[in-house]
């Protein structure tokens, strides 16, 4: 019976030794695991922030873009502004020029049926004003005699205002006689 008790005493301690082994072994892998496991949540929030950074970078990119559709927008808003204007005041200073025109043409029109004597003259006077009014105005133009106006303001600041107060007296009449 001495056998069987060291027989299972040796066996007892062979068990007890396998258990340990396995014990270590379990730990070892749980080691591993718990690596493996920090690992693998590092990589995913490496993947995380990285993912996150190039979401970053196309809302940056796309807030670029809205913004440069805007700039561009309003630029060509601005340029189309710029073209009607610049329209007006060609077709203004184009209506101008044909008004000196037809300043000349009506000069050359009294001219021509002028009569003899006194009348003469003074269709003749009316006819030179009249032309040099249309050369006035086509060479000068819009912004010309604009210009021009602004002086003559300036240089006699009394009597346009009292130009101004009676030609505004006069529209005054004519529209309330109208109502």
């Amino acid at each position: 019976m001495a056998n069987n008790t060291t027989d299972f005493r040796n066996k007892a301690h062979d068990a007890s030794g396998k258990a340990q082994d396995a014990a270590g072994k379990a730990q070892d892998a749980a080691g591993k695991a718990l690596e493996a496991g920090q690992a693998a949540a590092g990589a995913v929030a490496d993947k995380a922030r990285e993912v996150g950074n190039e979401a970053w970078k196309a809302g940056q990119q796309a807030a670029g873009t809205v913004a440069d559709k805007a700039r561009d927008v309003g630029s060509d808003a601005w340029k189309a502004g710029q073209h009607a204007a610049q329209s007006v005041g060609n077709a203004a200073e184009s209506a101008t020029n044909r008004v000196g025109e037809s300043f000349q043409n009506l000069a050359q029109t009294v001219r021509q049926h002028t009569p003899e004597g006194m009348l003469g003259s003074a269709a003749e006077s009316v006819a030179s004003g009249l032309e040099q009014s249309g050369r006035y105005i086509q060479q000068e133009g819009l912004s010309g005699m604009t210009d021009d106006l602004t002086n003559l303001i300036k240089r006699n600041p009394i009597p346009a205002m009292l130009f101004g107060i009676g030609l505004g007296f006069m529209l005054a009449r004519l529209t309330s006689s109208r109502s």
